[in-house]
């Protein structure tokens, strides 16, 4: 793969999530939820608790909502009992798209994913239809401002990190393995790094260029109904030029 690093993702998420903070906050609050039904409610002994919680504060998320969701997940006895289901399938001109939901009703859930695809010139897979086409990596996004490239990539590797890639989009990427995500980051936190997102992402090892006007449109609007819809956590997709999207 390149060096591109789904930047343009990030941003696109982030400008969208700065007119609809509730829904970002909800959808982080399940993910807390289970961390702590998985886990339990200390996150000093819950590491995926730990890592969903510096996700909440990359996103803003405020440290009594954080607590009181924990509080309100420890205490939960017949509550909403989420489970995670990865859903696989092709967009228009078959761009390879993996949509990670958290769910309280998988046929509801599936319905919905389905939909969305046949809508917009695509097709729901069966598992492990195009999970092959993407490593899951670790993935750390550090702003280049005010950044000392040498240094933070050494910094990187001595933490652990198995890649380090200087993008042309005023970031700077660092890979992990997926379970070096959390020590990677607090090592690099401790020296005063701060983060755009650290989270575990499925980073594709080929991708595909869009240039149909039409397939472009479709595969915007498969986005964006994936990302509207509460149940969907994450949306990873192998769309080289994603910022062509109408």
């Amino acid at each position: 793969m390149s060096g591109h690093s789904k930047w343009s993702t990030i941003k696109r998420k982030k400008e969208k999530t700065d007119g609809a903070r509730a829904k970002v906050f909800t959808k982080i609050g399940r993910e807390i939820s289970v961390a702590v039904r998985d886990g339990g409610p200390d996150p000093a002994s819950n590491s995926k608790l730990k890592d969903v919680i510096a996700k909440a504060k990359a996103n803003n998320v405020p440290n009594d909502n954080i607590e009181r969701i924990i509080k309100k997940a420890s205490g939960e006895a017949g509550g909403n009992n989420y489970e995670e289901i990865m859903y696989e399938g092709y967009g228009p001109s078959g761009i390879a798209v993996i949509v990670e939901t958290l769910t309280d009703n998988r046929n509801r859930t599936a319905g919905e994913m389905r939909h969305y695809f046949d809508k917009n010139k695509g097709n729901m897979g069966q598992q492990g239809c195009v999970s092959f086409m993407f490593t899951r990596y670790g993935v750390i996004v550090i702003e280049q401002e005010d950044t000392d490239e040498e240094k933070l990539m050494e910094d990187a590797l001595e933490a652990g990190a198995v890649d380090f890639l200087s993008d042309d989009e005023d970031v700077f990427v660092i890979r992990t393995e997926p379970n070096d995500l959390g020590a990677v980051r607090d090592d690099l936190e401790a020296k005063g790094y701060k983060f755009v997102s650290a989270e575990v992402e499925y980073v594709p090892n080929t991708e595909t260029e869009l240039t149909n006007e039409d397939d472009l449109k479709c595969m915007g609007k498969l986005l964006e109904m994936l990302e509207d819809n509460d149940d969907v956590q994450n949306v990873w997709h192998n769309l080289a030029n994603e910022e062509d999207l109408p």
